[in-house]
């Protein structure tokens, strides 16, 4: 917990910028009736039948220094998927970056073995050269910045039905070009010094 804070606290430098990432699901489903159009006194209103039509994976990446964040929407979310997303961060949208802080949970997928099962040795060891990986504490991922932006995507974006993958995308990407716009930035509190009093409970007790 305390190396992620501390990780919280280092200013925003370019050549190594901080970065949090996550990911979450999201069901697609489709009407099974057409919604009755929107008219005076009466809001559009939908049927509560509707039809399963599979799930995607939204994987986040978000900057919270400088209010940036960047969404995927894939069909799985297997090591290759992760490995895919993390190439296409390095090289992508931060090639000039020399390394990135990347902060995230410990899923079995957010490895670097998961780049050695996508790539060859050369590129996976490249990659990961480019890395300096923090996870959060098990049961304590309420500390990756990241999860806070999921939040508000789902409240904006994700909470109606959407029936496909290409919808859901072009929905995604309309959201996180707002935001980026907005230059939202995350304004993050919580330190050191408060997880040792707040969270006293959670450290280990020295006896005398």
């Amino acid at each position: 917990m305390e190396d992620v804070l501390s990780v919280y606290k280092q200013p925003y430098d370019p050549d190594h910028p901080l970065l949090c990432m996550d990911e979450t699901s999201k069901q697609l489903t489709l009407e099974t009736r057409r919604p009755i159009a929107v008219r005076a006194g009466h809001p559009k209103r939908y049927d509560y039948e509707y039809r399963r039509n599979g799930v995607c994976n939204l994987f986040m990446f978000s900057e919270p220094l400088v209010g940036r964040r960047h969404v995927s929407v894939t069909e799985r979310r297997t090591k290759r998927d992760w490995a895919a997303q993390i190439k296409d961060l390095l090289d992508v949208h931060y090639p000039e970056a020399k390394k990135i802080t990347l902060v995230m949970d410990n899923l079995n997928t957010h490895t670097g073995a998961s780049l050695y099962e996508a790539f060859e040795p050369s590129e996976a060891r490249r990659l990961l050269e480019r890395l300096d990986i923090h996870y959060t504490p098990k049961h304590g991922s309420w500390l990756n910045m990241a999860e806070i932006e999921l939040g508000i995507i789902s409240r904006q974006c994700l909470n109606r039905r959407i029936g496909d993958r290409e919808t859901l995308s072009t929905e995604v990407a309309a959201w996180e070009k707002r935001r980026n716009a907005a230059d939202a930035k995350i304004d993050w509190r919580f330190t050191t010094e408060d997880a040792r009093i707040k969270l006293k409970r959670l450290y280990p007790i020295i006896s005398a």
